[in-house]
């Protein structure tokens, strides 16, 4: 029989908190991480604000030295991951360091650094170039840091697929302690790709808000209006582990990873395809997995993105896949208000699915004004929700065609 896994601690970065209880408060709140962007002179731009992280301090928390030689991404998950750590109270040490492994995702990785250092190596010439370019850009490298820092030798690698690139890492680290590979995972995500070069090519493909007027409506998932997605970065990490290993070691245990379904359109490089059809199966693979059917889920975290296709598309395939019992179910896009994380948004959603659990409340999606005929179901309007929470389904598309679909659920 396969091993429960259990979700014992969680932690963040995100553009409306540099902590989870910052996080959740914002967002029950109702409060939008938008604003003019600050990283660089925009004012060239199509959109010239995002979602940042604000007020963060690398160097407070991992020292000088070594947060010169990480990429913002490495540090946003350096960050997520310690808090994590602290959360569950899992100590490592030589008695169960082979057991605790690491699964870090990034759509992009190192981004920043590989623009910046191209740019030393024009204007300087090749000696110039940083001898930490090639571990700060690629894409394990906040893995393989952070098992450096904290002496996990257990599995650890990265994982890329656009922006389902955090679900499918807790996905497939669950998979490692369901067949026996590690007793602990330290699964999440870490993207930090706001630079003048990747917003520029997400506006010359229109996929980005231009509200310039007002950041904080600009993100409006499944309202008529919307017109484009928010840029965001940040991190989220979720510490996972095998049921009898969190039991033998006193662990709060804040949920329970129950499903994982992935699967891709084989439609189009960019765009979902419009009935849906991939992400469906995704969902129904996930509920499969943990041994639910539709009527079972209490409420969806959606990709929700905020663009014209991919909600009317996710709208879809929740029709699909739940049938009648769609339009009884509670979904809401956090990313109205923390924006799009790329790879990093399913990582944050799934803390904060665990959190809805925890607390048996709803985020909701803000700035929901005029209902779209082609997005028809219960969206929790512009205010938090109280309710019973058993079985949080969260969603993750992403470039490629990629879906993937966890099930967190209440710990009984």
């Amino acid at each position: 029989m396969r091993k429960r896994v259990v979700v014992t601690g969680l932690g963040c970065v995100s553009p409306v908190g540099n902590h989870v209880k910052d996080t959740w408060s914002a967002l029950l709140a109702g409060k939008s991480g938008a604003a003019p962007i600050m990283a660089f002179d925009a004012s060239a731009h199509k959109t010239k604000f995002a979602a940042e992280v604000k007020d963060f301090d690398p160097a407070a928390l991992l020292g000088a030295r070594d947060a010169r030689k990480m990429d913002r991404f490495t540090q946003f998950a350096s960050a997520a991951t310690l808090e994590a750590l602290e959360h569950s109270g899992l100590k490592i040490g030589e008695s169960n360091r082979d057991r605790v492994g690491i699964l870090i995702g990034s759509g992009i990785g190192g981004v920043i650094t590989t623009i910046e250092q191209y740019e030393v190596y024009k204007e300087r010439g090749p000696e110039r170039v940083s001898p930490f370019l090639v571990p700060m850009m690629i894409s394990d490298s906040a893995a393989g840091n952070l098992a450096i820092r904290i002496g996990a030798r257990g599995p650890n690698m990265s994982l890329a697929t656009a922006c389902a690139s955090g679900t499918n890492a807790l996905g497939e680290a669950a998979e490692m302690i369901r067949r026996g590979a590690a007793d602990v995972m330290i699964a999440g995500a870490a993207e930090a790709a706001i630079h003048p070069l990747t917003m520029a090519g997400m506006n010359v493909m229109t996929a980005l808000s231009t509200r310039n007027d007002d950041p904080e409506h600009a993100s409006r998932p499944f309202d008529k209006d919307r017109d484009g997605f928010l840029m965001g970065e940040g991190a989220a990490t979720l510490i996972l582990e095998s049921l009898d290993h969190a039991q033998a070691r006193g662990a709060n245990i804040l949920g329970e990873f129950a499903g994982y379904g992935t699967s891709d359109d084989a439609h189009h490089i960019s765009a979902p395809a419009e009935n849906g059809a991939g992400a469906a199966i995704s969902m129904r693979l996930a509920m499969k997995d943990a041994g639910l059917s539709g009527a079972d889920i209490s409420y969806i975290n959606a990709h929700g993105t905020s663009t014209q296709l991919n909600d009317k598309s996710e709208t879809a395939a929740i029709r699909t896949a739940f049938g009648e019992q769609a339009y009884k179910l509670a979904v809401s896009s956090t990313k109205s208000m923390t924006g799009h994380l790329l790879g990093a948004s399913g990582a944050l959603e799934a803390v904060i699915s665990v959190l809805a659990i925890m607390d048996q409340i709803l985020p909701p999606t803000i700035n929901y004004e005029t209902p779209d005929p082609n997005c028809d179901l219960d969206y929790v309007p512009n205010k938090a929700r109280k309710a019973r929470v058993e079985h949080v389904m969260s969603n993750s598309f992403g470039f490629g065609g990629h879906n993937a679909t966890l099930i967190l659920s209440r710990f009984h």
